[in-house]
């Protein structure tokens, strides 16, 4: 109960110093959905950024420039007379005591894959037409598609194993280079964007992240790279006056050097 009455205590500590900005503070007085919109945006990318690189202090702060967003949005609405931050927060209270009928409910599951499939199931009954509307059009596009995947997942559309997965990559790599081999630009796209499809299909299967996984490669390429410029530099040479050969030969070296990063 202590612990309970310390977050509540937080929790309207925050809301009073959002009253108290939105009424005294002229940059928070002028401030609209719209406006926060790309600062909220930015705020999910550099949580996104901590998480993946387990960074459990920049977590706690980015979770809480999240938390004082949606307080603003909350007060927003209030003056729009369009919600209340209560009822904002009772709307998913109600939402989720519904979908765990098997926690507030007689119902028995026996997996979460069952509470999955459960889950989707009572999004249909609340008036969605298809288990892929819940996914944002706007998410960026490896995101969306393992998010396709995994509602597509929760009806029983789904490969049984692996193996088929990666069958399918071995197609879709066919039919790529089958399409660079006819130089039909439009058919190349197609095929290449089937790839990735198939490639974080088969992530999937091997409990990857593929986005993640992606951005962790990018930063371990921004890491050799940007060391790379430093050791020519030590060299007296810049990158652009390099062959390729000359910078095939430093990366290499710190690849050896350091495999991980």
């Amino acid at each position: 109960m202590a612990q309970q009455q310390a977050v509540a205590d937080a929790f309207m500590r925050l809301v009073t110093i959002m009253d108290d900005l939105r009424e005294k503070c002229p940059w928070d007085k002028k401030q609209t959905v719209q406006t926060l919109r790309p600062l909220t945006i930015e705020e999910m990318y550099e949580l996104a950024d901590a998480i993946t690189d387990n960074d459990w202090k920049g977590i706690k702060e980015e979770i809480g420039d999240l938390l004082l967003h949606m307080v603003f949005y909350a007060k927003i609405g209030a003056e729009q007379q369009q919600f209340t931050l209560a009822e904002a927060i009772h709307g998913i209270c109600e939402k989720l005591i519904h979908r765990h009928p098997h926690i507030y409910g007689d119902i028995q599951v026996k997996d979460e894959e069952e509470v999955k499939q459960n889950w989707e199931k009572l999004k249909l009954k609340e008036g969605k037409k298809s288990v892929l509307s819940g996914v944002p059009l706007s998410l960026p596009a490896v995101v969306k598609a393992t998010r396709l995947q995994e509602k597509a997942r929760q009806v029983g559309f789904e490969w049984d194993n692996r193996d088929q997965v990666w069958d399918k990559v071995a197609e879709e790599t066919r039919e790529l280079h089958e399409a660079v081999a006819a130089n039909e630009q439009h058919r190349i796209e197609e095929e290449f964007g089937d790839l990735l499809f198939s490639l974080i299909n088969y992530a999937r299967f091997l409990q990857i992240d593929a986005e993640n996984a992606l951005e962790k490669t990018n930063k371990k390429f921004i890491s050799r790279f940007t060391r790379m410029e430093q050791l020519a530099l030590q060299q007296g040479k810049a990158l652009a006056d390099m062959t390729l050969a000359e910078m095939d030969a430093i990366w290499n070296s710190i690849k050896k050097q350091n495999p991980d990063t």
